[in-house]
């Protein structure tokens, strides 16, 4: 029954073709793209869009609809890097904190408050500023950010399964806290982890592209989306296409994940799915 629902939903639909058409622009960018990445024709500088470039040029003279499609190999990369390891950070202290609570629940939870009492960009900002530009640096300033978001909906989640009868069981049959914690807690709260992950893609699409357009992300002439559109803001009278179809592309990339996000939630809401199965009964 799972399977009808999930394709009867719209959301998910919509955000799985735009995340789908985006993910498959960037693994197959070379073959995708019209131009190289750097190729410079300053006899088309600012050129609008034609059929040879299908977005236009900057004021290089370079294809913007191929330094975009490069771009999204960046901005994915950095996105799934960032959001794999924030997810696995923080399933791993909601997880301990939500299961043994106590003084490791204090402990752990006090830790994540103090990361999420800095502004989320100002903590990038400096963590980009002293580590300096990078994928990988990039990447480690959003995952500072964006676990806590996920150790807190994990322990919420966990509070309430380490109380379900199941996990009873294990434990007086002796199971020992490791099992029960990835046996029976873990498959459990995959949903909401899910989830958090997929509507993550978006955000960490967003920090990377603000860093960029601060000048903190990945120098030029990187193709990021973030450069594109930042440094776009300087033609606008001649060549208004920069910043629009680069923020364009920001947005529905987002859009895409958060439908996506959208969509999965209310697949793997549990109050969904007992819904579906009392009418089926």
């Amino acid at each position: 029954m799972r399977l009808p629902k999930a394709f009867q939903n719209t959301s998910l639909m919509v955000g799985a073709v735009i995340s789908l058409a985006i993910i498959l622009c960037a693994i197959f960018a070379p073959y995708v793209a019209t131009h190289g990445v750097e190729q410079m024709d300053m006899r088309n500088r600012f050129a609008l869009p034609t059929a040879g470039h299908l977005l236009g040029t900057d004021n290089f003279g370079r294809d913007l609809w191929s330094r975009l499609v490069f771009g999204a190999r960046i901005s994915l990369t950095i996105a799934i890097v960032s959001v794999v390891c924030s997810a696995f950070i923080g399933t791993v202290v909601g997880l301990v904190a939500g299961y043994f609570g106590g003084w490791v629940d204090q402990l752990l939870m006090r830790i994540t408050d103090i990361f999420l009492g800095f502004p989320a960009i100002v903590l990038a900002l400096a963590i980009v500023a002293v580590l300096g530009p990078g994928v990988l640096n990039v990447s480690f300033a959003i995952i500072v950010v964006a676990w806590t978001e996920y150790a807190r909906v994990v322990r919420s989640t966990t509070l309430v399964l380490r109380e379900q009868n199941y996990v009873q069981a294990a434990r007086a049959l002796g199971a020992s806290p490791i099992r029960i914690i990835f046996k029976e807690v873990l498959p459990n709260a995959l949903g909401p982890i899910i989830v958090l992950a997929s509507l993550g893609l978006g955000t960490a699409i967003i920090s990377e592209s603000a860093l960029s357009f601060l000048g903190f992300g990945l120098p030029p002439p990187t193709p990021t989306w973030g450069w594109t559109l930042s440094y776009g803001t300087k033609f606008m009278r001649d060549a208004p296409w920069l910043s629009i179809v680069s923020g364009a592309t920001i947005m529905v990339t987002v859009l895409g994940f958060n439908l996506l996000g959208d969509g999965l939630r209310d697949v793997l809401d549990p109050r969904q799915l007992s819904r579906g199965g009392a009418k089926t009964k």
